[in-house]
């Protein structure tokens, strides 16, 4: 049975050995300059990839909790990118707001060339899907398709969570989301996976249900 404790105004259900990471996690970090909002979601990523770094690395741009949170609350629909994402983020999802939840791998698409599966999934799905919530976790052809549909102003989502890892031209991508208006988190640099994208999401899920979730009762 989980133990049910409080974590930065957060209510959740958690095991001892968790409480006991959590506050592992507490110690080590010590001071910063996060709201308790950002913390909670940097927390989760630390706390599902025992990598300290993302304390420096996550990256928040103006309003992008309270819009994500916001359109969580009214059931916007998210669009992921793999199925890793998809799987890490639906029973949370599914019992709190039940907003839907598309994959771009299992988009039905016209075969491209010139275009991942990923990148052409999440293209289709976004101009279906204008002011979604968007996932970003792994593929960043998916990124990179997705800012080229905000640069062009063909849609304008409530939320981007862009935390693919890479190599070559990451960190182009990552800027161009940041220079974007639109409200985003991101991971810095090279670093990034599907777990992170999962454990934002999850973090964001969890704020919003305390947020709003008196008013959303009904529906999980």
């Amino acid at each position: 049975m989980g133990d049910s404790i409080v974590l930065e105004g957060v209510p959740m259900e958690w095991h001892a050995t968790d409480a006991q990471s959590l506050a592992i996690i507490d110690r080590e970090i010590g001071e910063h300059a996060f709201s308790p909002a950002e913390y909670e979601i940097v927390r989760r990523v630390i706390y599902a990839t025992a990598d300290f770094e993302y304390k420096s690395l996550i990256r928040f741009s103006e309003l992008a909790l309270q819009s994500g949170a916001a359109a969580l609350a009214a059931r916007t629909t998210v669009v992921v990118d793999v199925p890793m994402v998809q799987v890490g983020i639906a029973p949370n999802i599914q019992n709190t707001f039940a907003n839907p939840v598309y994959c771009s791998m299992e988009a039905i698409t016209r075969p491209q060339k010139e275009k991942s599966r990923a990148a052409w999934g999440i293209e289709t799905l976004a101009r279906r899907y204008p002011e979604g919530i968007f996932v970003v976790g792994q593929a960043q052809t998916a990124l990179t398709a997705l800012v080229e549909l905000i640069e062009a102003e063909e849609i304008r989502p409530a939320l981007v969570i862009g935390t693919p890892s890479g190599f070559v031209g990451m960190d182009v991508a990552k800027e161009r989301l940041a220079d974007s208006l639109i409200p985003h988190i991101r991971v810095e640099g090279r670093k990034g996976s599907a777990v992170v994208a999962a454990a934002i999401v999850n973090g964001l899920v969890d704020l919003a249900w305390q947020a709003y979730g008196r008013d959303q009762s009904g529906i999980a």
